[in-house]
């Protein structure tokens, strides 16, 4: 229901009641601007985009603040991101922002600015505009704005540089500058693909040297403000069961004897002085092995990155690759069989070999070497004709082994 009244100072009020039945009026200096705006406002409610204009005046940093707060679902390591992103990035330019001025030109301009600054880096950037679009997804259904400004198409999407891969022997001389008690951390998440967090909560009793296993079903976030906190992989997908090269069970076997307490709980890894392993102590460690083995801008995790490579090389399938890595996603998978093409090129030529008949062995080397490293370094197929059963010779330290695919 609506009606137009015309006040004592010649103006002319519009009233209606709001879809709550709340009565509602607003003045204009004409009838004509009256009836127009009534119009407008039965149509929103017909359609259901109706904005509550109270609501429109609500400013952005005020509404994100509580969006963070009433966010209980989010892991530690989360909030605290997105606490950060918040509060550097998004709302020094839009925190005084309100819903009814939050318009697409507005994201746009914000977002130019962000990509126009020397910081924070594209993927920074990426990350608080995922960010902003999922607050403002919120505000939708909290009635606060009737659709989503963020509509720039890819201003979502992350873009990170390509990561170095290093070779086998690069890894052997890290695992051998590296202090003794983090050699095994180095061997794990090159070969078993092991992050960071899953390797400082891994306990003695998840590491299986008998078969040649290792269950993990823990992590450890570790918070700026120095806060540990020790809970589930963040998916399901990063609880999983992985099979050791038996190359490595040695190694471990020297490590638990050495570092590791006896109870079945204890921790895998410890400090030099404490029974847990800071992030801090342990970055100190690793910057003084890389540094020291010519790679000082070899991250941690590019080992993981290093391994999954080579697991891919072994012709490793999707399905196992995704096992392998804790990935609910195929996504990262099929870009690490991306990057071992030159072995599905060996492959056909094998099974050419063997219709034909050809006698002579051939060998394909596997370029997994970062730019400027030696041949040596690679990872060999060879086969026979006219059989064409591939194997894969790496050049580990010590003896050779043989993966047969």
């Amino acid at each position: 229901m609506s009606s137009i009244r015309r006040k004592q100072s010649g103006r002319y009020e519009a009233r209606y009641r709001d879809p709550s039945g709340r009565l509602r009026g607003k003045t204009f200096a004409t009838k004509t601007e009256a009836k127009r705006f009534l119009l407008q406002v039965g149509n929103a409610i017909v359609e259901r985009t109706f904005q509550d204009p109270a609501l429109g005046k609500v400013r952005f940093a005020e509404y994100a603040d509580w969006w963070l707060a009433n966010r209980a679902d989010l892991r530690p390591r989360t909030a605290e991101l997105y606490e950060g992103l918040l509060r550097l990035h998004i709302k020094p330019v839009l925190g005084d922002t309100r819903f009814d001025q939050l318009m697409t030109p507005v994201i746009r301009a914000w977002h130019a600015q962000l990509l126009s600054a020397d910081k924070p880096g594209a993927v920074t950037v990426a990350k608080a505009y995922r960010l902003l679009r999922t607050i403002l997804n919120d505000a939708i259904d909290d009635g606060l704005i009737v659709r989503n400004p963020c509509s720039i198409r890819g201003a979502g999407v992350e873009r990170s540089p390509e990561r170095p891969i290093a070779t086998i022997d690069q890894v052997a001389a890290l695992a051998g500058a590296i202090e003794p008690r983090y050699r095994a951390m180095v061997l794990l998440a090159t070969f078993c693909g092991l992050r960071l967090g899953e390797l400082l909560a891994l306990r003695r009793n998840r590491l299986d040297l008998l078969h040649a296993s290792i269950r993990i079903d823990e992590q450890r976030q570790e918070l700026s403000r120095g806060t540990r906190i020790i809970g589930p992989p963040k998916t399901a997908a990063g609880v999983r069961t992985i099979a050791i090269p038996p190359h490595m069970v040695i190694d471990l076997e020297k490590h638990l004897l050495t570092w590791t307490s006896a109870e079945p709980d204890a921790l895998v890894f410890t400090g030099p002085r404490t029974e847990s392993l800071r992030r801090a102590t342990f970055n100190t460690a690793w910057d003084q092995a890389r540094t020291a083995v010519g790679l000082p801008h070899l991250h941690f995790h590019d080992l993981r990155h290093t391994g999954n490579t080579l697991a891919a090389a072994t012709g490793a399938s999707t399905k196992e690759l995704m096992s392998r890595m804790g990935h609910a996603s195929p996504r990262a998978a099929l870009i690490y069989q991306h990057a071992t093409a030159e072995r599905d090129i060996a492959i056909a030529k094998a099974l050419s070999a063997a219709v034909t008949g050809r006698t002579e062995e051939r060998t394909v080397a596997l370029d997994l070497t970062t730019p400027g490293e030696s041949e040596s370094n690679s990872v060999y197929l060879r086969y026979p004709e006219p059989v064409g059963i591939a194997a894969v010779r790496g050049n580990y330290p010590g003896d050779q082994t043989d993966l047969h695919c």
